[in-house]
């Protein structure tokens, strides 16, 4: 995968975390503990975006999709 530099500022104490976490969990660089935690970030986000979408099904549907079919059709 092909990466892009970019800059950011962070405080402090975030900037130790990170430099904590790189030694304590041998990453290569800074960069490679920001690409996980932005990994993890977005997958939160997809996690609530499924959770909020799995709200919308019909309750009714499981009744519609498995009508006339019995066990043993299987």
């Amino acid at each position: 995968m092909k990466s892009e530099k970019i800059s950011i500022s962070l405080p402090a104490s975030l900037v130790r975390f990170v430099e904590q976490y790189q030694t304590a969990k041998k990453c290569k660089s800074r960069s490679q503990v920001v690409e996980k935690a932005l990994k993890l970030l977005q997958e939160k986000e997809l996690e609530t975006a499924y959770r909020e979408a799995s709200k919308e099904v019909d309750p009714a549907w499981e009744i519609t999709v498995a009508d006339g079919l019995a066990d043993e059709t299987w």
